[in-house]
């Protein structure tokens, strides 16, 4: 155990991070009496499903070794050794406490920042689209049949994304630092996100302009922007009592930023092409999506990925990732 020291230093910068954000999440959340949440997602509250998915990984990468090697006990030995766990636990941990710690800080955004700027960000996003909508522009290039339910799938399917990835990270890493690179970088996107929220307190144009939108079919995503509303309403009403946890905010854009994240990483790493290719593929789905559902403006989309390449660069440093060679064929954690 005495070598796990050295092996969590490329984790201290996160450790501090998180337990910084903590901090600021029990000083707004009290400021304004609200209740500090653990929110729900799709498959449940992170605090169970992070390690639920982190767990699966760890299973993935210790049964296909045993049965290839047919020694259990030594794979078990070998890849479940408490010091590796204990790196895995500080790592999911710290990306834990900096996520709820945003999901609330942005829950307190309506209390602590009350005064939207959606105006002033239609204006720009019809002057940088040459007096035109965005959106009007993307349902016309794309339709409002086909596009929507792919552009949907796509939006959604960063849901799964993130902690998947990020159990990757964990796991599969080929190395400590590979992992607490990643980790780290995903980490900044929370906070330098929840900055410009406050910093840019908006809605989006879907919940400004909601009836430009109406014309497009019921999808995930409609459905998603409804619930988010709905909940917003029910935390604008009774702010200490409501379950749901006021969850809309456009500038910046986060999906942006994490996925844009995630492709720079796969360059700075070396992971094979046809990963990086799909990561490629994926941003550009999803800033499309963005856009054609109402959830950002133009300029939130651009702000995500200066974030995403920040998050990136100031990763880099504190963990000291400086490897560009290609993975070994197995993704192993050191």
């Amino acid at each position: 155990m005495r070598d796990v020291v050295p092996l969590a230093r490329p984790y201290a910068f996160v450790v501090g991070l998180a337990l910084c954000t903590a901090v600021v999440a029990l000083a707004v959340t009290s400021a304004h009496d609200l209740p500090l949440r653990d929110p729900d997602g799709i498959a449940g509250p992170a605090v169970v499903r992070l390690p639920a998915v982190v767990l699966l990984m760890l299973a993935a990468d210790v049964v296909p070794r045993a049965v290839r090697r047919r020694d259990l006990l030594g794979v078990v030995r070998e890849r479940l050794a408490p010091s590796r766990l204990l790196l895995v636990a500080v790592g999911l941990g710290s990306f834990y406490v900096i996520y709820v710690s945003y999901r609330n800080l942005k829950g307190a955004l309506p209390f602590a920042r009350p005064e939207v700027q959606d105006r002033e960000l239609l204006e720009l996003d019809r002057d940088l689209a040459l007096g035109h909508d965005p959106a009007d522009l993307l349902h016309e290039l794309l339709g409002t049949g086909l596009a929507a339910h792919v552009l949907s799938v796509s939006y959604l399917l960063f849901l799964a994304f993130v902690p998947l990835s990020l159990g990757a990270a964990l796991v599969w890493g080929r190395s400590v630092r590979a992992g607490a690179f990643y980790v780290t970088a995903l980490s900044l996107n929370w906070v330098l996100g929840t900055a410009s929220y406050y910093a840019v307190p908006s809605l989006g144009p879907v919940f400004v302009r909601p009836a430009e939108y109406a014309d497009l079919p019921d999808t995930g995503v409609t459905a998603l922007q409804e619930s988010l509303a709905q909940g917003r309403a029910e935390v604008l009403a009774d702010p200490a009592g409501a379950d749901a946890v006021a969850g809309i905010a456009a500038f910046a854009s986060l999906h942006c930023s994490i996925v844009f994240t995630a492709v720079l990483v796969a360059h700075r790493l070396g992971l094979p092409v046809l990963v990086r290719a799909a990561l490629w593929a994926f941003l550009v789905l999803t800033v499309l999506a963005t856009a054609y559902f109402g959830w950002h403006y133009l300029v939130d989309d651009v702000a995500g990925l200066a974030i995403g390449a920040a998050s990136v660069a100031v990763a880099a440093v504190v963990t000291r990732e400086r490897s560009t060679a290609p993975p070994p064929p197995a993704l192993v954690a050191a």
